[in-house]
């Protein structure tokens, strides 16, 4: 490889630790091709897995942009939804920052480190590699073969300080929580079904928010939640059975009423699908509306901007609606019309047989349905002009899987299972396309199946 003395800017790595006294390459960065840096050997940079374990696969990209008045290039250094975060002069990175000379970017908070400079370093050795010359370039620090570190006997010295970065912490420690007071709940059956309730609500939703792939804070979405809980406590839900379920066709069938599948298709679309799926909807609107009224960068955390905002607040919606309506009345009634002869035991054992499926069948059920109306709520807000079609070509989509879903069962159990596949693919579908339109897709974490 050879040296470039008329590079326009640089990017050279510090030495640290005990390998202070090695001198450690410079890159010159190209005004036309991206740089990533990271353990994966399709990277520009590579980095050795054995010293930096620390570092992600794909972990920080620099990215050439436009150039500036002064006819100078300037490049950002992007986040690649790094495991332990990237840090630009000692701050957490967030997305990309424009680089100015003289920038320190760190891989991790005891990474590796690289400094920007505008100009070649005068001493041509080491040398400056264009990007066209450059190979993958393995960083191995000399270290004795045979030697063993303190941080490798005791992994937790190293790694357990940038732990509460990890993806897996947070799950991990919740489910801990859940199962110390399920032990605790053993006994008060109402306490022990919300407990599992909401843990496997919990994790339901969490599949369907990796999938997605963006981050919005956690109270946003638990508000959600409690808005959809707090209007089916709210006079809201006996206007809309008025006018859902009285006045338009769609009436509940009486138990042991015969009715013919499509005139039970018809009342499920209105009573079940258009009311429920619009009553879901209402918190989206609120976070849309108050949304516009905050600056940026509250504007995108709080409100809906694009379509993955959409799915993942109507996916929290479906989970509050799920809970109250399992917990509140499938349970309660499975108990209460269990024969009184089998104990209360037995009554109990049988909510709970039906607590868990209603449940987990929420991913291809409730959170189906709203995450998917979600997605063309986002749309309409990234294509306003065409909102009033993009709302109710969405709107009807849900309700009418939301009506086959629940008129279908007195088919077949088999043909249930394909709608619930459907209902899932629908969503899977929409999730795909929310990122290939998503605004911030360079930052999507689900981006990459692997790092």
């Amino acid at each position: 490889m050879t040296g470039n003395p008329l590079a326009i800017a640089s990017l050279r790595q510090l030495p640290s630790g005990s390998f202070s006294a090695q001198k450690q390459p410079t890159y010159s960065l190209s005004t036309e091709q991206i740089m990533a840096i990271g353990r994966d050997p399709r990277c520009q940079v590579v980095l050795d897995s054995t010293v930096y374990g620390s570092v992600s696969r794909r972990h920080v990209e620099i990215r050439p942009t436009a150039t500036t008045a002064n006819g100078r290039p300037t490049w950002w250094v992007c986040d690649l939804n790094s495991s332990n975060g990237t840090y630009l002069n000692g701050k957490r990175l967030r997305g990309c920052r424009v680089l100015n000379g003289g920038d320190r970017v760190s891989l991790g908070q005891n990474g590796p480190e690289f400094v920007f400079d505008y100009c070649a370093p005068p001493n041509p050795s080491p040398p400056v590699q264009t990007l066209k010359e450059m190979k993958p370039l393995l960083l191995v620090p000399r270290v004795p073969r045979n030697s063993v570190t303190f941080t490798q006997l005791f992994p937790i010295a190293s790694a357990g300080l940038n732990l509460h970065q990890k993806a897996y912490l947070a799950p991990a420690m919740i489910t801990v929580g859940f199962v110390v007071s399920l032990f605790v709940a053993v006994g008060n059956a109402v306490l022990f079904n919300l407990l599992l309730a909401t843990y496997i609500a919990l994790a339901a939703y969490y599949f369907v928010y990796r999938l997605c792939g963006k981050h919005k804070p956690w109270w946003v979405l638990l508000s959600a939640g409690l808005t959809t809980v707090l209007l089916l406590r709210s006079p809201v839900l006996p206007l809309f059975i008025v006018l859902f379920r009285q006045l338009l066709p769609g009436q509940v069938p009486e138990a042991g009423e015969p009715m013919n599948f499509m005139v039970l298709l018809i009342r499920m679309f209105f009573g079940a699908g258009l009311m429920e799926e619009l009553l879901k909807a209402l918190p989206l609107l609120g976070f849309y509306l108050l949304g516009r009224l905050l600056p940026t960068p509250w504007k995108e955390r709080v409100g809906i901007s694009e379509p993955l905002d959409g799915i993942l607040l109507g996916a929290a919606s479906a989970v509050g609606f799920t809970l109250l309506e399992t917990l509140g009345q499938y349970v309660p009634d499975m108990i209460q019309n269990t024969t009184l002869q089998l104990g209360d035991g037995p009554r109990q054992l049988m909510g709970l047989q039906l607590l868990i499926p209603r449940l987990l069948g929420s991913i291809s059920g409730h959170m189906a349905y709203s995450g998917y109306f979600g997605y063309f709520i986002g749309l309409s807000v990234l294509k306003p002009r065409q909102s009033a079609v993009i709302l109710g070509i969405g709107y009807l989509s849900a309700a009418s899987l939301h009506a086959l879903w629940n008129a279908i069962g007195s088919v077949s159990p088999f043909v249930l299972a394909l709608v619930g596949i459907l209902s899932y693919a629908f969503l899977g579908a929409a999730i795909l396309k929310a990122r290939t339109l998503s605004p911030t897709r360079s930052q999507n974490f689900a981006t990459y199946l692997r790092r």
